[in-house]
């Protein structure tokens, strides 16, 4: 095979492997997320009656046994947290005087 036949080949193998980098964006738009039904796994309807009070480790420990959550956070302002959904975690959000503001699934 010649230099000029393999040159020519290469070129054209070339410009076929980058003619798709050329075509404009596709303007299609993501699918919507997937929808998050909870049923309540983490049994935060049943400790609603401790927002408002001032959390202790032994409230803690009360809420989430009886609440039957599979985990437990608590989670205090400007704390980092996951953001993962998780319907059988149970999270309890306090303010800045450790008072539960929200118990809620996640």
């Amino acid at each position: 095979m010649s230099f000029k036949l393999l040159s020519t080949v290469m070129a054209g193998l070339l410009l076929t492997g980058c003619a798709g980098l050329t075509s404009p964006p596709s303007r299609e738009s993501a699918p919507p997320p997937p929808l998050v039904v909870s049923r309540g796994e983490c049994g935060a309807a049943q400790v609603q009656d401790r927002v408002g009070r001032e959390y202790s480790l032994a409230l803690g420990e009360a809420i989430r046994a009886e609440s039957g959550a599979a985990a437990m956070r608590v989670i205090r302002p400007g704390e980092a947290v996951t953001l993962d959904y998780r319907p059988d975690r149970l999270n309890v959000r306090l303010d800045e005087g450790d008072v539960i503001t929200e118990i809620g699934c996640g």
